[in-house]
């Protein structure tokens, strides 16, 4: 029994050892080829594999269009060149009202429907330049080049700049493009306009006078990133400022796209005041309604401390117009810390209508109160004398008081602030320190007693 009892008790580790064999054989065993699970690959990675294969496909479909078309070579490099910064510009305004826009402008297609007085606008109308030229677009530039080259031209009315056939023949096909525009893409060809060295006559035959309100906004956004600010300041001035100012004068109100493109215009403030303020303020015609609509996009956006010297600076000194007010007080009331250079201009900017005849509108009294109060203390004590004067001959019943309110109760240029609870106050007190001794120190009862 003795040997049975050892036999039973020894076979245990093996029989143990064997189970762990068996296990581990199981564990290494290779499972069957049905039975496999290949490794998925990411979406964010497979989805760029995609983009690169597609990438590739294109280069290769270039090259046979290259081989079999060279002429069009050129277009096809350049749009593949382009085409990844046209994507990134599209991101970069995901987030912008006017892609809210599904085709459909029933209820919200015009904004800044302002209520303009009847009576200001005449007294606005006053002070129009008389007999002054009409707004020039792009397309009157071209035309007048074009006839002035050319004698045999000058009978059409809207000939063709010299370019190649195909170029010609492919921004016409763009141009209807633009003219039906309401959502999606651009046309990779019009991106192309940015590289081009005739970027002007190619742009003319896009034909913008007839483009829709989105496709202007598209166009300002892609031509605000891609043009140097000469080179857009001219987009402002010569397509831009007379569509917008045409969309005034027709609806009495600005269409949404066009007041976004008004304010994506700002993204160069140096272009916009070169290419909008100042053309619209030397045009002697600035209604008041275009006067409020555009001043609400200064009002509204963020605009350098310099940029806004400028253009202070600029509208000081131009011939005035009653609107050109209402850009003064706009820009004064977003409180710079502006050089003594600029404050003279407006100072003198003001006192130059001491024999002025006319009425004066509400907003240069407005104007002036609103730089009176911004700037008091930075005034010559002559210039508030002359302001004196001046006020005596233009005179508002109800903000003339606050103007010489104003002036009267403040301090001059390089004058250092004093106390006003001692300068006004009629009692004199003495502050003399307290003396204290000591050794005189009053008994403290102690618990005892």
């Amino acid at each position: 029994m003795a040997k049975k009892r050892d036999r039973i008790v020894n076979t245990e580790p093996f029989i143990t050892d064997d189970a762990s064999v068996a296990s581990s054989r199981k564990r290494s065993k290779a499972p069957k080829t049905h039975q496999q699970q290949e490794k998925l690959i990411e979406a964010g990675i497979s989805s760029k594999i995609m983009k690169v294969a597609l990438a590739q496909q294109k280069e290769i479909a270039d090259e046979e269009n290259a081989e079999r078309n060279p002429s069009g070579a050129v277009f096809a490099a350049a749009a593949a060149k382009t085409a990844e910064e046209e994507q990134i510009i599209l991101e970069e305004d995901e987030d912008d009202d006017i892609d809210a826009f599904d085709g459909n402008f029933e209820d919200d297609s015009y904004h800044q429907e302002e209520e303009i007085n009847e009576d200001d606008e005449k007294l606005f109308e006053s002070f129009f330049v008389k007999d002054a030229p009409r707004q020039r677009t792009l397309a009157d530039i071209i035309i007048k080049k074009i006839k002035d080259n050319d004698a045999a031209l000058a009978e059409e009315e809207r000939p063709d700049p010299e370019l190649d056939p195909k170029v010609t023949k492919l921004y016409k096909g763009v141009a209807k493009i633009m003219s039906e525009y309401t959502i999606g893409k651009m046309p990779k060809a019009f991106v192309l306009i940015t590289k081009m060295e005739r970027w002007e006559d190619v742009l003319y035959l896009t034909e913008p006078e007839k483009w829709s309100p989105n496709a202007m906004y598209q166009a300002t956004r892609i031509f605000a990133h891609h043009l140097k600010n000469s080179q857009i300041q001219r987009f402002y001035s010569y397509v831009l400022l007379p569509r917008v100012r045409e969309d005034i004068r027709k609806n009495k109100r600005l269409h949404f796209a066009l007041y976004q493109s008004l304010k994506k215009s700002l993204y160069k403030p140096s272009a916009f005041n070169k290419g909008i303020l100042f053309p619209l303020c030397k045009s002697g015609t600035c209604s008041l309604r275009e006067a409020v609509i555009i001043g609400s996009i200064l009002e509204k956006c963020s605009i350098p401390m310099l940029h806004s010297c400028v253009a202070l600076l600029n509208l000081a000194e131009m011939e005035y117009c009653g609107t050109t007010s209402y850009f003064i007080k706009t820009l004064l009331e977003k409180k710079y810390c502006m050089p003594y250079r600029v404050l003279d201009a407006l100072v003198a900017h003001f006192m130059r209508f001491v024999d002025e005849i006319r009425v004066m509108p509400v907003i240069w009294h407005q104007s002036l109160l609103t730089f009176v109060q911004r700037y008091k203390y930075e005034l010559l004590k002559e210039d508030k004398e002359h302001f004196q004067t001046l006020l005596k001959r233009q005179r508002h019943h109800l903000v003339t008081p606050e103007i010489l309110r104003e002036l009267q109760g403040s301090r001059n240029r390089g004058e250092k602030e004093d106390d006003p609870m001692l300068t006004n106050s009629s009692v004199t007190t003495i502050n003399n320190p307290i003396k204290e001794d000591r050794f005189d120190i009053p008994e403290v009862p102690m618990e005892e007693d």
